[in-house]
């Protein structure tokens, strides 16, 4: 089973693409704290490169941003690849199937667009109409 579930700090802001086939690929790296302190007394702190695809990859781009906390579940994926120098490589990504917004709105979190208007809320409520009940119950 290649399972992984992750909850960290964003260390920059999602970039969305798109591949030449038209699928949304948001990017995107979070810092995670180790449970324990090193030698020195500092915790320790591991970077991980994450990938979210269509449609929640579009979510990760429009409402997090460098900073937020974020809780991360996918899989783990190694690619190979040659880099400028024609050396071989191994590249480790978190390939995300949910992605939950973990720091509050008031501190930055996850906001709709500027465009977005929430539902007004100062519409009149239909007010109930009183009946006649003579007591009879009708089963």
């Amino acid at each position: 089973m290649n399972k992984v579930f992750l909850i960290g700090n964003l260390t920059r802001d999602p970039e969305l693409t798109e591949t030449s086939g038209g699928v949304k690929i948001c990017r995107f790296g979070i810092a995670v704290n180790r449970n324990y302190a090193g030698s020195d007394g500092e915790r320790k702190v591991d970077f991980f490169n994450c990938v979210a695809w269509r449609g929640l990859g579009e979510t990760v781009a429009r409402f997090a941003k460098k900073g937020n906390k974020v809780a991360v579940s996918g899989s783990v994926e190694l690619r190979q690849y040659d880099d400028n120098q024609g050396i071989r490589r191994t590249g480790v990504d978190i390939v995300a199937q949910d992605v939950e917004f973990l720091t509050p709105r008031a501190n930055g979190g996850a906001q709709p667009d500027d465009d977005y208007t929430a539902p007004s809320s100062d519409k009149k409520k239909p007010q109930l109409q009183p009946f006649d009940d003579d007591g009879d119950i009708p089963f």
